[in-house]
């Protein structure tokens, strides 16, 4: 019944874990659900003030334009400007996108053929694979390792894979792992790109989830960037805007034409009021960034000190609102997983979720109360381990 395709694809890890809570839920089970990043702070009063006007309005309820309205774009090229310097013209260096998600796993249908290979980290966010399969695509893993600081090696890559290679993936500050990369980083993977006739897709959704006075730079900021690659970046968490479907790609306009030629044939754009919201979000008050930093940083603070008072060691990390942390010796991830949620009713995403390198491994999402995080601390201390 199903097309082969759909054989390519695992279920959904995050689906997955919804499962198995609404399950430990039924059974009468108080769950602490540390698993899905989905920022829990209500979006910005000015942001929901800006759509109800906006909603109101009779013109916003007729198809929007397919790259997304001038005005919102022109707003994401003044939000790089000042945020990280870049220069980005907004009639064809911006795209609008229905959540970068939508825009991550679209860009290789327009770029890679059957057979073609694009360079995957692992562990990753699922859609850089998922993207791959659904166009035919073959997905080379470009393992993440810790004594590599979680950034891939390319010179471990064969010739013969970068030869067949159309694009490479890579996200940082990352999910799952916080790891965060340097401008020396991303000109190693500028100068790779062009040595390669490589297209670089940098997902940067995490970029203003940062603590410590860390600042998490563009990729777009590295001299020749704009000539391989693009940027995808979300209001989802930035401006606690997940459910809204708000997001964008930016850097090389040919790039950019090539998936806005795919979306053109399979979606109608952002609706109008959600945009104008957007602009809202972009253009007003920033001091939500702020309180919002503060708030992931205090959890981050006590889940670490709970760890650590389990003898589990792990590095604060200076971004995302995620805590990478190894499983304790005598565990893998699924096993250590389940028994959280079996004995404590603590949800964690177990590493294997993301790729066979990120096991030995779960994922705490710190969206949360901080009262609950001190709750889930509380419960996995009692486990004996």
């Amino acid at each position: 019944m199903y097309a082969n395709r759909l054989g390519c694809l695992p279920s959904y890890l995050f689906a997955k874990l919804d499962q198995l809570k609404s399950e430990k839920i039924k059974q009468g089970i108080d769950v602490i659900d540390l698993g899905i990043g989905d920022p829990d702070q209500p979006t910005p009063e000015h942001i929901i003030r800006s759509l109800c006007d906006a909603v109101k309005d009779s013109s916003t309820h007729r198809y929007p334009s397919y790259e997304g309205m001038i005005s919102f774009r022109e707003s994401v090229a003044q939000w790089y400007a000042d945020k990280f310097g870049v220069i980005l013209d907004p009639e064809n260096q911006v795209l609008t996108l229905i959540g970068s998600k939508e825009g991550i796993a679209h860009v290789p249908l327009a770029f890679v053929d059957t057979g073609d290979v694009t360079l995957v980290p692992d562990p990753a966010y699922p859609v850089y694979r998922m993207g791959t399969l659904m166009a035919g695509g073959t997905p080379h893993i470009m393992p993440l390792l810790a004594e590599n600081g979680f950034l891939p090696d390319l010179d471990l890559i064969s010739r013969d894979i970068v030869r067949s290679a159309k694009m490479i993936f890579i996200n940082y500050p990352n999910n799952p792992t916080s790891a965060i990369a340097d401008k020396k980083f991303f000109k190693k993977v500028v100068d790779f790109a062009c040595d390669n006739g490589l297209i670089v897709c940098h997902d940067n959704a995490y970029s203003e989830m940062t603590y410590d006075g860390y600042k998490a730079p563009s990729f777009l900021e590295t001299k020749g960037a704009m000539e391989v690659g693009i940027e995808f970046h979300s209001l989802s968490k930035t401006y606690n805007m997940t459910g809204w479907r708000l997001g964008f790609a930016v850097g090389n306009s040919d790039v950019l034409a090539g998936l806005g030629k795919i979306k053109t044939n399979i979606d109608s754009g952002v609706f109008r009021a959600v945009q104008i919201a957007g602009i809202s979000a972009l253009k007003g008050p920033q001091d939500c960034i702020t309180r919002m930093r503060a708030t992931y940083q205090e959890r981050r603070d006590v889940l670490i000190a709970g760890l650590e008072n389990m003898g589990i060691s792990v590095k604060p990390p200076k971004a995302t609102f995620y805590v990478w942390s190894p499983v304790p010796s005598g565990f893998n991830s699924m096993e250590f997983s389940s028994l959280l949620l079996d004995k404590a009713g603590v949800v964690v995403t177990p590493g294997i979720g993301f790729g066979e390198h990120g096991e030995g491994y779960i994922r705490f999402g710190l969206t949360t109360s901080i009262e609950k995080i001190k709750d889930a601390v509380e419960r996995m201390s009692n486990l004996e381990i």
